[in-house]
């Protein structure tokens, strides 16, 4: 029990101390106008209250990943909780508040703008294609994962049979919708109450071990196996923990996300409650699930053996209907499934926004919003189609490498105007690593490599990269005056 609440008391330290030290390097503008006023039209930009625009985006960067993540990564014992505190804190929020903040600057620009604009037109375009595809396999994921497990949940707990492929319709119909609405007719109305239903099944579920006769939270563990890799299958930690803990560490696919945010927020002030404040609570949400796995099954033998029947979902099942009965039970179990239903269809909403930016279309009319955005829909849906396990190992190396080109765009800004980016530099430093080595000694996803080997490189890579970005970025900007052309005319008069 202490171990789990230290973690979570350092977690909110970190957003106190920690974001308090990032939002200070950034720099913020209270006076500056937003891009929900400047360019405001109903659609995507539209001004929404700090506490709303928080639930949805911590419901937008919450799918699947900081449930499934952390029950994967639970199988290496408390280090994946050790991973959770210290990539959230120092990564991921990092990761979440430039992503946010750097669109605001950028007059709402989605992640490819940012980063063609610190790290050149090269990169603008291999970010243009790579969010697509992981935003595409996003969609499918946060498709095929909710799907199977209302199929699951009808199945079991009632008369009535559903099959998985008539649910996928059913989402993707809902998808396809709320893609195309304005941005407060749907997810800004709703996604609020979707976040408190989030919240309370989190609280509902660690309540219950910590009260219950019968289970104990993380009870035989200390602190010192944090540091020991336990894994029952003998997997390396390194550097796959890594790769498997995303969404509840850092995630590349909340890049995507923040500057739908962004598009809302009404002051720079608001952007450390919502854009680092959200990725704190994602870390709470993945602890607590961490937590669950490592403490209702009794031992990592059990563990295994009930992701291996059923795979992570299989354990939000059983242990939602374990811990809280059958309402409960239910209820904590629509709380996971709507996770990845909140965050699907914002998948697809970035999608849409990230090729109107490319291809110049305006999307306040609802004709060139379908223009943009039924090609995504017929790809996804053909997507669905393929294995669900394929689809995930993609989407984790997808989501890590995106993360890595954030982190090193946020480095490019901060050197460019002479701040301190080892804030970000240090995480994309790492993850770097972590991303090479794990592509080329992975033998399903990459190239095969033993670890050494693979390790060696990426380490090499990385200060490659590292001298790189310093090399084309330092001092390239006025630090005096760091506005972009847009924002100089969108100023309030005293800030000009």
């Amino acid at each position: 029990m202490m171990m789990f609440l230290f973690c979570v008391a350092a977690l909110i330290a970190g957003y106190f101390i920690y974001g308090a030290f990032v939002e200070k390097v950034f720099g913020i503008n209270e006076n500056r106008t937003t891009p929900a006023y400047s360019k405001q039209d109903g659609v995507d930009y539209v001004p929404m209250s700090n506490k709303k625009v928080y639930l949805v985006q911590l419901l937008n960067i919450a799918g699947v990943g900081p449930i499934f993540g952390p029950i994967m990564g639970a199988l290496y014992g408390p280090a994946a909780m050790l991973w959770i505190v210290l990539g959230c804190i120092f990564a991921g929020a990092v990761h979440d508040y430039f992503s946010g903040m750097l669109s605001i600057r950028n007059g709402g620009a989605s992640v490819p703008s940012i980063t063609g604009r610190y790290l050149g037109k090269g990169a603008k375009h291999f970010m243009n294609v790579f969010a697509i595809i992981l935003l595409l396999l996003v969609g499918v994921v946060f498709v095929s994962a909710p799907a199977g497990m209302i199929s699951n949940l009808v199945n079991e707990q009632s008369n009535f049979s559903v099959s998985m492929g008539t649910m996928v319709v059913v989402i993707f119909a809902y998808y396809i919708l709320a893609t195309l609405v304005p941005v407060d007719k749907i997810i800004g109305r709703f996604y609020p109450l979707f976040g408190f239903l989030l919240i309370f099944m989190s609280v509902g579920l660690i309540s219950a071990i910590a009260f219950s006769s019968d289970y104990s939270i993380l009870s035989g563990y200390q602190f010192s196996d944090m540091f020991t890799n336990m894994n029952p299958n003998d997997l390396p930690l390194w550097p796959a923990l890594f790769i498997t803990i995303a969404c509840g560490a850092i995630s590349g696919f909340h890049a995507t996300q923040s500057p739908l945010m962004a598009r809302c927020i009404e002051n720079e002030k608001n952007g450390r409650f919502v854009f680092f404040g959200a990725m704190i609570g994602e870390g709470v949400i993945a602890l607590i699930w961490c937590a669950i796995a490592l403490s209702f099954f009794g031992s990592m033998d059990a563990l295994s053996d009930a992701v291996a029947n059923g795979g992570p979902g299989n354990v939000v099942y059983s242990s939602s209907f374990g811990l809280l009965g059958v309402f409960g039970g239910i209820i904590a179990f629509l709380g996971v499934v709507i996770l990845p239903i909140t965050s699907g269809d914002t998948a697809f909403r970035s999608s849409r926004l990230i090729l109107a930016e490319y291809f110049n279309v305006e999307q306040k009319t609802l004709k060139n919003r379908l223009l943009m955005a039924m090609p995504l829909f017929v790809i996804g849906g053909i997507l669905t189609q393929v294995d669900f396990g394929i689809i995930w190992r993609y989407f984790g190396f997808a989501n890590q490498t995106t993360a890595v080109m954030m982190l090193w765009t946020a480095s490019a800004y901060l050197l460019r105007f002479n701040k301190f980016h080892w804030i970000t530099t240090i995480p994309a430093m790492f993850m770097t690593t972590v991303c090479i080595t794990f592509i080329l000694n992975n033998s399903t996803l990459g190239f095969g490599l033993p670890m050494q080997t693979s390790t060696i490189i990426g380490v090499v890579a990385m200060l490659f990269i590292t001298g790189y970005v310093i090399k084309i970025s330092k001092g390239k900007g006025d630090p005096e005056f760091d506005q972009t052309e847009e924002d100089k005319l969108n100023a309030k008069p005293e800030t000009v």
